[in-house]
């Protein structure tokens, strides 16, 4: 398999070093999802937000983890904003209302861990 192929079925991610970035493409005035571990336990997914797209406000009963990969996002958590870089993290508490927005386009890889 090439190192350099964008895109990767997900059983094909397992032991292999990829660009998170690498593995899906932003497309114009949306937002891209991609699931890459589903699990009973969890799930990781990755999201790709074009400028202005976003996530409105909802709960979840797990906390979650968001990482920026590339880009730049508003979230925001039971009504405080924070301005979240490529490189940053910020994790969700479970139950908390919050939203995502691009202030740039971003992606970021979620994090979800159920209890």
């Amino acid at each position: 398999m090439e190192r350099d192929k964008k895109y990767v079925d997900r059983e094909k991610l397992v032991a292999l070093a990829v660009k998170l970035a690498d593995l899906m493409e932003y497309q114009e005035g949306s937002v891209v999802s991609r699931t890459i571990i589903d699990k009973k336990v969890g799930t990781v997914t990755l999201f790709a937000f074009d400028t202005g797209q976003g996530l409105s406000e909802h709960t979840a009963p797990y906390d979650a983890l968001v990482y920026i990969i590339d880009g730049e996002a508003e979230v925001t958590i039971s009504g405080k904003v924070l301005s979240v870089k490529a490189g940053e993290m910020v994790i969700m508490p479970a139950d908390e209302p919050h939203a995502l927005k691009a202030t740039k386009r971003f992606k970021m890889m979620l994090v979800m861990i159920r209890a």
